[in-house]
C-alpha cells in the first residue's frame, strides 16, 4: 500500500483556490489479474474542458515507457515533474492506494479523475478509468475496459 503524502506540490497546487479546505482523497485501482509484467499507472485530473490540470500519481518509474500511457503523455507533453507522486509499476491482480490532498473547489465544479494504464508487450489503454471528481461518487466503483477491475476514489 502507497501514501501519495509526499505529494506536496501537487496539493499545493490545487489546494491553491482555498487551503484551509484541501481534503485528503484516496484513489484505489484494483488491477486484474491479466499475467504479465506490472503496470504502469497514470491518475490525473482534468478540468470541466477536458484540459489536464495535474498528475496526482504515476506508477512507474521509468521514463521510457510513459509515451504508452497516451492521453496523460499527450497531455502533459512527457514534461512532468513526478517527483514525489511517482512509485513502482503495479503487479497484476494488485491493488494500488495513494491518497493526496486536494482543494474542495475541485468538487462538483466539472473535474474528471483519468486513469491511464500499460504493459510492456501488451496493450495500452488511455483514459482507461474516466469519473466526475463529485461528492455523490465517493465510494462508487467504477469498471476499466483494460487492466483496471475496479477503481474508486473516497474522500
Amino acid at each position: 500500500m502507497k501514501h501519495a503524502w509526499t505529494a506536496a506540490a501537487v496539493a499545493g497546487a490545487l489546494a491553491a483556490p482555498s487551503i484551509a479546505s484541501a481534503r485528503p482523497v484516496t484513489f484505489e485501482t484494483q488491477l486484474t489479474d491479466y499475467g504479465g509484467d506490472g503496470a504502469y499507472v497514470a491518475i490525473y485530473l482534468t478540468d470541466r474542458n477536458g484540459r489536464y490540470q495535474s498528475t496526482l500519481w504515476l506508477a512507474g518509474t521509468k521514463a521510457k515507457y510513459w509515451r504508452h500511457l497516451g492521453d496523460w503523455y499527450r497531455a502533459t507533453g512527457g514534461k512532468v515533474k513526478v517527483d514525489g507522486i511517482s512509485g513502482a509499476s503495479v503487479g497484476a491482480g494488485k491493488t494500488l492506494r495513494v491518497t493526496v490532498d486536494l482543494a474542495d473547489t475541485l468538487l462538483d465544479a466539472g473535474y474528471e479523475i483519468h486513469v491511464d494504464t500499460a504493459v510492456e508487450k501488451m496493450k495500452e489503454n488511455p483514459s482507461e478509468v474516466v469519473v466526475p471528481l463529485t461528492k455523490t461518487g465517493t465510494g462508487k466503483p467504477a469498471a476499466g475496459r483494460g487492466y483496471v477491475k475496479s477503481f474508486r476514489y473516497t474522500l
